[in-house]
């Protein structure tokens, strides 16, 4: 299209392949992309032999030829570890030695490698949640009345049912976790005696889940935007404008318009008089280590997610619970110990004692492995 002087308009919500689009982060393992019959089918049977296998199994041959990986992957991320799995087992490189390679180009980050294209731009529609919520609740609706339910019970029978019967259903790989069939599950599987107010109760249901699922992968496409193209670490990155969409009747003078003058101030090699938007400061990089809290059992991923993990309300009620029993330990201590002088005799050894004042990570235990690239 560059080649004709025609300027490509990418457009779309799956911000995944956007960002695959515009920056090398991909694999190219250079044995994907044949045509069936010529080998190319192999890599997907592979990779079906390996999702037969126990998680617990993967993620330890994993740790054997790629460690690095394996700290960073949780331990119940299947797809993610089977992937890096075939990654290794295709080329004989390990995958954190071709993200390695990659973000060590000229142009590459932290992220991946840099830009396939020069001077691209970014327009981001954003709305108001409270609007943008109705929006997603309306459309759900409208999905609805054009027919979504018949649409659902015929690819169950087609497609799903017998998975059903022989147990071996799985929502979270292909077609199947995408939005708006899973959320179904309960009502499309319902006994057959089951009564038409209990068939009815689980389409509302579903009808529910659907539009919460919807609104969280809204509020998620925000995040990413905001975390792979505002906050992308080094200079390789396109500007990024802003394009108000909460009253959609004013989309000429909202979007399209202020849309054209930047794209005309562009390609003029002007500055637009829109300017476009800009993370002030330095912005905390969520680093993907390991991080495992006794309290909770709970592995966590990411400095981000491990101080959410603390300001938790489940963290914190183990936490007290954890006090609870420290301060019931130390209370019969003392009373054994009472010809001590010292209050401190009555910590038995190997416990740790906590204070009222202690901060929820002075009792959780972080077993953190940095993973850096």
């Amino acid at each position: 299209m560059h080649s004709r002087d025609t300027l490509p308009v990418v457009v779309g919500g799956t911000n995944y392949y956007i960002e695959s689009l515009l920056w090398k982060v991909l694999v190219d393992t250079g044995q994907e992309t044949r045509a069936p019959g010529d080998g190319g089918d192999g890599a997907l049977d592979r990779k079906l032999e390996l999702e037969k296998l126990g998680v617990e199994e993967l993620h330890k041959r994993l740790a054997e030829v790629d460690p690095k990986m394996a700290a960073m992957l949780h331990p119940n991320d299947k797809r993610k570890i089977t992937r890096s799995l075939q990654i290794h087992e295709m080329t004989g490189v390990s995958h954190t030695r071709w993200l390695q390679e990659q973000r060590g180009q000229e142009g590459g980050d932290g992220l991946g490698g840099p830009l396939r294209y020069s001077d691209p731009c970014i327009f981001w529609l954003h709305a108001d949640m409270e609007a943008l919520d109705k929006r997603l609740d309306a459309r759900v609706d409208e999905m609805l009345s054009a027919g979504l339910i018949e649409e659902l019970r015929d690819f169950h029978v087609r497609f799903n049912q017998q998975k059903v019967q022989d147990d071996s259903q799985d929502y979270q790989r292909g077609i199947f976790q995408s939005i708006g069939f899973k959320e179904f599950h309960e009502f499309l599987t319902a006994p057959e005696s089951s009564t038409q107010q209990e068939r009815d109760a689980l389409k509302a249901k579903g009808i529910e889940a659907l539009k919460i699922a919807t609104r969280r992968y809204a509020r998620k496409q925000n995040k990413w935007v905001r975390n792979r193209f505002l906050k992308r670490p080094g200079d390789n990155v396109p500007l990024v404008f802003g394009l108000e969409v909460t009253d959609v009747s004013r989309w000429e003078e909202t979007v399209l318009n202020p849309a054209l003058q930047i794209l005309d101030s562009l390609s003029k090699g002007e500055e637009p008089a829109i300017q476009p938007i800009r993370v002030q400061g330095e912005e905390q990089r969520n680093k993907r280590s390991r991080n495992t809290c006794d309290l909770c059992d709970k592995i966590i991923i990411g400095d981000l997610e491990w101080t959410a993990h603390l300001k938790s309300k489940k963290h914190h009620h183990h936490v007290r619970k954890k006090r609870k029993t420290d301060s019931g330990c130390e209370v019969s201590s003392s009373a054994v110990d009472s010809v001590s002088e010292d209050s401190s005799a009555a910590v038995a050894p190997g416990s740790t004692e906590t204070s009222q004042e202690s901060s929820p990570e002075t009792v959780t235990t972080h077993k953190e492995v940095p993973v850096t690239f």
